[in-house]
Parts: structure tokens; C-alpha cells; sequence
């Protein structure tokens, strides 16, 4: 028989706040998170702004040898991780902690470590390359790091799929538990790529905005879009088996009901048309819930603020919910954090947990121009307090991958 799944803990470090409690009321609050460059001098580039984690020191939640040893996507990630287990008050000296899993994805990985330890080799030779250079870049490392903080022997899974690696590892971790594989997952993802070659990268694809306007740069669905804007950091959840949860009196932020995942099979970096990919996703994840589409009350949307990201996610809504997409709340978070990349899906599980639990639906923030290609109910500027019942999650990553998580409310 399959199992009922449910979050009881959130962990977060984002550009609009360093925990989870902090993040959500940033969301409440319309915050922008979107500045200039402070990581590296970026004069010479042509983005010149991101959202970055504020007032961050590694020695803050480390001491000093473990943070050389760790870089910064393992950092996020265990912080965020630490948070979500104290939340959920799990207690490792009565769990069965080879019970208890880890799957914690990141899209790029360790990138500043590889970036420096590249120009090293380069510049001083192979022998000045770190013997940290391997463990510290691979990106598997935010779960092994993760698993040894927390001493969790379950199983243990990075998932790389580009942006929509944290949903990726948010579902496989609901279908895990509701399958009786494990009773807790600690879920979710992480990334650190605001670095020089990061950047460079993803402006030289086209795909990060050049606008200098803190407050016209991630404008999702807005009809001056021009591109997205880095963020950085790791969202969290703890997953638990929902008989696991009663028995020890746990918190329950929102039931996991649903879950799909596509592949577009069509482009490297755009989606295909018309967002079917997408669509079959979210069609499945309905299903999936044993719901319908008119039962969704919010979408999380991917909305990147590229042309093609936005409008095509409109037309995948439109296809997957059909008459019920005209009355359907969608908004997109990346106005207040900037794009997390393989974090994304984590802060927004965050964010549709806790619109489902205190009944409030976040703003698209920083919305002036209506879109005729993007003629949904987006929430502009102002978050509404609304009874969510349940709440829909869109990540959307390079390679034409697509997952969809459905949360609904609580209810015994």
C-alpha cells in the first residue's frame, strides 16, 4: 500500500534571507534580493548584478579548516540541511537513521573550487592543485557532506538536472518514502555560481538579463523580460512517511501528493514548443495527486523572466489545466531571489508549503507591462491572502528536463 508523505521540516539560505523563516517573510514582503556584483570585480563583464546571499561568513557555521574543505554549494547545503532538522525536531538517538535519506542536487556543482583550482594548474603548475580540488567540486558532495553532518545511512542520491534538480530530488524523495524505502529524506538543493566563469557562461548563452535595474532585471512574465539573474544558496525540506510523523507529534507544513517527470527531447537549452514537456508534467503530477486540474489554487511557476522560458510556461499551464488555467493563481518567485539554478526547486517547495499552510499566495514582483503571450492570472506586486488548498511547483532545466510537485493542504 502506498504511503502518505509530508513535510515537517524547512532550511533555507537564500538572497532575501539566511533561514527559512527570514525567506518566507522577504516573499511576504515583496523583497528584491538583486544587486550589484559583490563576489568579484565585474567591471569588465557585461551582467554586472545577481542575488546574492548577504552578510555571508563561512565561519559563521563552520570553523575555519572545515570551510576550506568545503565549497560554498556544500556550505549552503549543509546549513540549509541543519535548519530543516532542527525544524523538524528529529531526534538522531531515536531514528533509524539507515532509515533515513539524503538526496540533494546542485546543477553545476562546486564551480568556484573548479574555477580556482583550473587557473592554478594553469599559472603554477599541476603539482600546486589542490587534493581538495576533487571532493570539494563534484557535485555529489552536497549529499555525501550532508549524510556525514546529520550521520544519515540511508540512501543517498545527488540528482543533476540542470534548473529543475531540486524538484527532481524533492519527488524521487516523495516516491521513495510513499514506496516504504525510507521514512525521512532530507530533500532539496544547492548551488554557488556566482563566480567569474559562471557568469560568463550563462551570459554568453544569452540567457542572463543586462539590465543594470535592480528592480527591472528578473521580471518574470513582464513584456521586457530580457533574460534571468543569477541567484545563489539552498532550499531544504525534510520529507517523512506520514504514520513516521504522527507517532512522534511532528509539525506538518503540507502533504506531497503528486509528482511527474519529462523529458522534452528536443534542445539543449530551449524548451520545446508550446511547453509540451512541461505540460505532460504537470498533467502527470495531477494525476499523480488523484486530483484535477480546477483543484490547483497556485503555481510556483519556473518563470525565469527569459522570452522563451515564460511565454512557453504559459502555454503548458494552458494546456495542462485547460478551462481551469483562466482562473488559476501562477506566480513566479525569481523577481525576489534571482534564479537559484538546481536551488530553485528547493526555495520554491519552500515557498508552496507555506502558501498552503498559512493560506498566502506570493507576488510576481516588480510587474509593469502586461504580456499578451503571457496572459495569466500573475499575481503582479501584491501576495493574497487566499485559502490554498493545493499548490504546484514548475522547475524547467537545460537539457529539456521538466518535473512538477503538488503539495496540498494538510488535512489528516
Amino acid at each position: 500500500m502506498e504511503k502518505r508523505v509530508v513535510i515537517t521540516g524547512l532550511g533555507a539560505i537564500t538572497p532575501i534571507g539566511n533561514n527559512a523563516k527570514d525567506f518566507w517573510e522577504g516573499i511576504k514582503k515583496g523583497e528584491c534580493g538583486i544587486d550589484q556584483i559583490k563576489a568579484f570585480d565585474a567591471s569588465d563583464f557585461k551582467v554586472k548584478i545577481a542575488a546574492e546571499i548577504k552578510g555571508y561568513n563561512p565561519e559563521d557555521y563552520f570553523d575555519k579548516r572545515e570551510a576550506k574543505r568545503l565549497d560554498k554549494f556544500s556550505q549552503y547545503a549543509i546549513i540549509a540541511s541543519r535548519e530543516a532538522w532542527e525544524d523538524s525536531k528529529l531526534d538522531k538517538e531515536k531514528e533509524n537513521m539507515e532509515r533515513v535519506g539524503i538526496i540533494i542536487g546542485s546543477g553545476i556543482g562546486g564551480i568556484e573550487t573548479i574555477e580556482t583550482e583550473n587557473q592554478k594548474c594553469f599559472t603554477k603548475g599541476p603539482d600546486r592543485v589542490s587534493p581538495m580540488y576533487i571532493p570539494m567540486g563534484i557535485s555529489n558532495m552536497a549529499t555525501g557532506n550532508v549524510a556525514i553532518e546529520l550521520g544519515a545511512k540511508g540512501e543517498s542520491v545527488a540528482m543533476v538536472t540542470a534548473c529543475a534538480s531540486g524538484t527532481h530530488c524533492i519527488g524521487e524523495a516523495f516516491r521513495m518514502i510513499r514506496h516504504g524505502y525510507q521514512d525521512v529524506i532530507v530533500a532539496g538543493g544547492t548551488e554557488a555560481p556566482i563566480t567569474p566563469l559562471g557568469i560568463a557562461g550563462f551570459t554568453n548563452i544569452k540567457a542572463l538579463t543586462k539590465s543594470e535595474d535592480r528592480l527591472r532585471a528578473s521580471i518574470p512574465f513582464d513584456k521586457e523580460r530580457s533574460g534571468f539573474v543569477m541567484g545563489e544558496g539552498a532550499g531544504v525540506v525534510i520529507l517523512e512517511e506520514l504514520e513516521h510523523a504522527k507517532k512522534r507529534g511532528a509539525k506538518i507544513y503540507a502533504e506531497i501528493v503528486g509528482y511527474a517527470a519529462t523529458s522534452d527531447a528536443y534542445h539543449i537549452t530551449s524548451p520545446a514548443p508550446g511547453g509540451e514537456g512541461g505540460a505532460r508534467a504537470m498533467s502527470l503530477a495531477i494525476k499523480d495527486a488523484g486530483a484535477k486540474p480546477e483543484d490547483i489554487t497556485y503555481i510556483n511557476a519556473h518563470g525565469t523572466s527569459t522570452h522563451l522560458n515564460d511565454s512557453c510556461e504559459t502555454q503548458a499551464i494552458k494546456t495542462a489545466l485547460g478551462d481551469a488555467a483562466k482562473k488559476v493563481m501562477v506566480s513566479s518567485t525569481k523577481g525576489h531571489t534571482g534564479h537559484l539554478l538546481g536551488a530553485a526547486g528547493g526555495i520554491e517547495a519552500i515557498v508552496c508549503a507555506k502558501a498552503v499552510e498559512e493560506g498566502f499566495v506570493p507576488a510576481t514582483i516588480n510587474y509593469k507591462v502586461p504580456d499578451e503571450e503571457c496572459d495569466l492570472d500573475v499575481v503582479p506586486n501584491e501576495g493574497r491572502k487566499v485559502d490554498v488548498k493545493y499548490a504546484m511547483s514548475n522547475s524547467l532545466g537545460f537539457g529539456g528536463h521538466n518535473a512538477t510537485i503538488l503539495l496540498k493542504k494538510f488535512d489528516n
